[in-house]
């Protein structure tokens, strides 16, 4: 499996023939959304910096919402969050995913904006620990740094990747990736792409935060 980060949500998940990309943004945001050839796309709720799904080239198959999808022999757990602490009152739903690829289980919060409640932490790991998770860490419009942090250790993944903060040439005033990653650095290593397998997930004894480049290629 290989993951790359096209910045903001956005991720590239290849593996197994397929590929996933997540929460396309439009390039209003300040990064231009690169055309790529999707077979899946997922979609954590409708606002611009996530769901710009014509930006893909071809016609992926779109998940969205909250239950059961299974896309081109890929199951989807789809989890009703908020994007905000009142309950979507400020920012409405948001769809936490749930999916496996090559054996290996991962996670993409969407914009969260709120600690999970143990309802939502069961849905997450009812069916298995989680590999990879995808976690917002900005602040602003979804959880800050300490919320991040409380999420990352109610859900346990082995992999905690960072997303939906501050880089170059964003333009949205939400924080950096480095309070997130402040007393953690010892388990922190940057990459252009994670390429991992079944047999090279971490232990959750070695339980690993990676903080991907924004591909440019």
């Amino acid at each position: 499996m290989d993951i790359k980060w096209h910045g903001h949500a956005c991720f590239e998940i290849s593996a197994a023939g397929m590929k996933v990309v997540t929460d396309p943004y439009d390039s209003s945001i300040g990064y231009e959304m690169p055309a790529i050839a999707a077979d899946i796309v997922t979609v954590s709720h409708d606002h611009y910096d996530h769901n710009n799904v014509s930006a893909l080239a071809g016609e992926p198959a779109v998940v969205r919402g909250a239950g059961e999808h299974v896309v081109k022999g890929i199951r989807f757990v789809g989890i009703e969050t908020f994007h905000d602490t009142r309950m979507g009152a400020e920012r409405g739903i948001n769809t936490v995913f749930v999916w496996e690829m090559e054996g290996i289980r991962l996670c993409h919060l969407g914009d969260l904006g709120h600690v999970l409640d143990d309802e939502q932490v069961a849905a997450i790991r009812g069916e298995g620990d989680i590999d990879v998770l995808f976690v917002p860490v900005g602040g602003v419009f979804t959880v800050d740094a300490e919320d991040a942090s409380k999420v990352v250790e109610q859900i346990s993944p082995r992999i905690a990747i960072p997303m939906h903060y501050k880089t170059k040439g964003l333009k949205l005033n939400i924080a950096d990736e480095r309070e997130f990653l402040r007393g953690k650095e010892d388990r922190v290593r940057r990459e252009e792409v994670l390429t991992i397998t079944r047999d090279t997930v971490p232990t959750a004894a070695e339980a690993e935060i990676v903080v991907l480049e924004r591909w440019k290629r």
